[in-house]
C-alpha cells in the first residue's frame, strides 16, 4: 500500500518531532502464549433481580509476573465484568466510586436519556454512589461502560476502568449463532500499554506533553483481558468473539497468522444483514465487532494486529520499532461434539436508510495537529497542539448542536491532521459514504464510533432526549484528543 500523504507527514513529523519518544517502543515483552486466556465475570441482570452492582476501585495486577502494577478496575482488580441485559429490562445500576478521584459511569453504545447516560456532568465524587435506572430497549449488541470525568477520562481508562455490556433480544437462539459465554463466546477486550521497568503502566496527566496529546497515549504491548499473548482453547467449529478496541489512541490492524476467512455478523449497533467476509479488520477505538471464526481445521492458529498506518511511527507495536504484525492471542481448538458448525447465511436486516427524511445537514470538522513555536535560531521552542471541532475546543458550559427528538441529520465528519474514531452519545448512525463511496458490508449496519480518515457522511438517528442539564456528547474516541477539545455537546428535544 502506498502511504498516504497524511500518513507520511505523520510519521516523518513524529519521527523528526520525537526521537527519545520513539525510542521508548519496545520496553514492553510479549509472553508467549503461557498465560490462559482470562475471561470476565458474567453478570446476568436477570439472575441478579435486575440490579448490578459496580464498584469503581483501585487495585493491584500483574500483568508481567512478579510485577504486580496499580490498576484500576469495577468490582476487579482491573477491567470489570461483563453484564448481560435484556431488551425490555429495567436494570438498576449502583455504582460506588471507592477512587480517590471523581468519576463517572458512561454506558457507551446503550440508548438512554442524558440523565443516564453518564457524561461528564454527571460527576460520582469519592465515596458517593450513583443509582441509575437503565431501561434497554435497542436490538442485540455488545457494549461496553467506562469513565467520563472531562480532565481524567484517558488516565482512568488507561489504568482499567472498562467493562462489556451484552444486550440480548433472543435473535442469538433465532439464528443459531454460538452463544454459551466463555466457551464458544468469547469477550475479547484489546488494549496496548507501555511499561515500565518495574511493570507498572502509571500515567500522569500532569505530564503530557504536546506529543502525546497530539497523537494519544500508544504503548508497545497488546493486553487482551488484561493479559499478554494469552492463549483460548476452543471448540473445533464457529467460535464467537466481541471484540471491543479499549485503547486510548491505537487501531488494531487483525489478521490470523495463517490469514484464514473470518465473518463479521455485527457491529457496534448490533447485527449486519448478512455475514461479511475477511482476512483482515481495522477496529478503532470504541469500536465493536463480533465476528465467527471456523476452528474446525483443529490446528492452533494466533490472533495478530499490524501496524497502526495511520500514526506512523507512532502506530508500531513491534518489540523492536518494525514494522511487523506481532501476537494479539493464540487459539487452540479443542474436539468437542457441541460445536456449531453452520455459518449462517442470512442475520437481521438493519431498518432501511432514507437519507431523505433527514431534516438538517451539518459539517462536524474535526481538527488535531502541532503547532511548533521558534526561537531566534530556529529551534522548535515548544509544541503547542491544535485540536477542536469546527475550529472551538470543548467548552462544558456550551451546547453546540440543538436537534429534535425522533428526526434524523445528515452529519458530515472531515478529518483534519489524522484519522479520527467519531463518537455519538445517545443515537445510533448508518454511514452513508466514506470518501464519497458506500461503505462496506462490515461497516453498513448501525454504528456509533467510526474511523474518519477523511471525509464520511452518517445519517443519525435522535430518539433519545437530553436536556441542557444533561447534554450528550460527541466527540473523537482518541481519549487524549476528547480531553485536550475535541468534543462537543448536543441536546435532544
Amino acid at each position: 500500500m502506498v502511504p498516504s500523504r497524511r500518513r507520511f507527514l505523520i510519521g516523518c513529523g513524529a519521527a523528526a518531532a520525537s526521537a527519545g519518544l520513539c525510542g521508548q517502543l519496545g520496553r514492553g515483552a510479549s509472553a508467549p502464549f503461557s498465560n490462559a486466556l482470562p475471561i470476565p465475570r458474567l453478570i446476568d441482570a436477570a439472575a441478579s433481580g435486575h440490579t448490578v452492582h459496580l464498584k469503581a476501585i483501585s487495585g493491584r495486577h500483574a500483568f508481567i509476573e512478579g510485577k504486580p502494577a496499580r490498576t484500576y478496575g469495577y468490582s476487579a482488580p482491573i477491567l470489570g465484568p461483563v453484564v448481560r441485559v435484556r431488551r425490555g429490562d429495567e436494570v438498576q445500576m449502583v455504582v460506588d466510586n471507592h477512587l480517590d478521584a471523581a468519576t463517572t459511569g458512561h454506558w457507551h453504545g446503550l440508548l438512554v436519556p442524558g440523565h443516564n447516560d453518564g457524561g461528564p456532568q454527571q460527576l460520582i465524587q469519592p465515596r458517593e454512589r450513583w443509582r441509575p435506572v437503565l431501561k434497554v430497549d435497542q436490538p442485540a449488541a455488545t457494549l461496553w461502560f467506562h469513565p467520563h470525568p472531562h480532565g481524567d477520562t484517558a488516565r482512568q481508562i488507561y489504568m482499567g476502568l472498562a467493562g462489556m455490556i451484552i444486550v440480548d433480544d433472543g435473535s442469538d437462539a433465532r439464528l443459531g449463532l454460538p452463544r454459551t459465554f466463555g466457551v464458544d463466546d468469547l469477550p475479547l477486550i484489546l488494549q496496548d500499554r507501555q511499561f515500565d521497568s518495574d511493570g507498572s503502566i502509571e500515567y500522569d496527566n500532569k505530564t503530557l506533553g504536546a506529543l502525546d496529546i497530539a497523537y494519544g497515549a500508544r504503548g508497545d504491548t497488546v493486553i487482551v483481558n488484561g493479559a499478554i499473548a494469552p492463549v483460548a482453547r476452543v471448540p473445533t467449529g464457529l467460535v464467537r468473539l466481541r471484540l471491543l478496541n479499549a485503547a486510548n489512541a491505537q487501531n488494531f490492524e487483525l489478521r490470523f497468522s495463517d490469514r484464514r476467512v473470518f465473518h463479521v455478523i455485527a457491529s457496534d449497533g448490533g447485527f449486519l444483514s448478512a455475514p461479511a467476509a475477511l482476512n483482515q479488520l481495522v477496529i478503532a477505538p470504541a469500536e465493536r465487532f463480533e465476528v465467527l471464526v471456523d476452528f474446525a481445521d483443529g490446528k492452533p492458529v494466533v490472533l495478530e494486529t499490524g501496524p497502526d498506518e495511520q500514526m506512523g511511527a507512532f502506530g508500531r507495536l513491534a518489540p523492536d520499532g518494525s514494522s511487523d504484525y506481532v501476537p494479539v492471542m493464540r487459539f487452540e481448538p479443542t474436539a468437542t461434539s457441541t460445536a456449531f458448525k453452520e455459518l449462517p447465511t442470512r442475520l437481521t436486516e438493519p431498518a432501511p436508510v432514507n437519507s431523505a427524511s433527514a431534516v438538517r445537514r451539518r459539517q462536524l470538522i474535526l481538527n488535531s495537529g502541532l503547532c511548533a513555536t521558534r526561537t531566534e535560531t530556529g529551534r522548535h521552542a515548544e509544541l503547542a497542539s491544535l485540536i477542536g471541532i469546527n475550529g472551538k475546543p470543548f467548552d462544558i458550559g456550551r451546547i453546540d448542536i440543538e436537534t429534535k427528538l425522533g428526526t434524523t441529520e445528515v452529519w458530515q465528519i472531515t478529518s483534519i491532521g489524522m484519522a479520527h474514531p467519531f463518537h455519538v452519545h445517545g443515537a445510533l448512525f448508518r454511514v452513508l459514504s466514506i470518501e464519497g463511496e458506500p461503505p462496506p458490508a462490515h461497516l453498513a449496519a448501525w454504528k456509533d464510533t467510526l474511523l474518519v480518515e477523511d471525509t464520511a457522511e452518517l445519517l443519525v438517528a435522535f430518539d433519545r432526549p437530553a436536556m441542557r442539564t444533561h447534554p450528550f456528547m460527541f466527540h473523537c474516541h482518541i481519549l487524549e484528543h476528547e480531553e485536550a477539545g475535541l468534543m462537543g455537546q448536543y441536546v435532544c428535544a
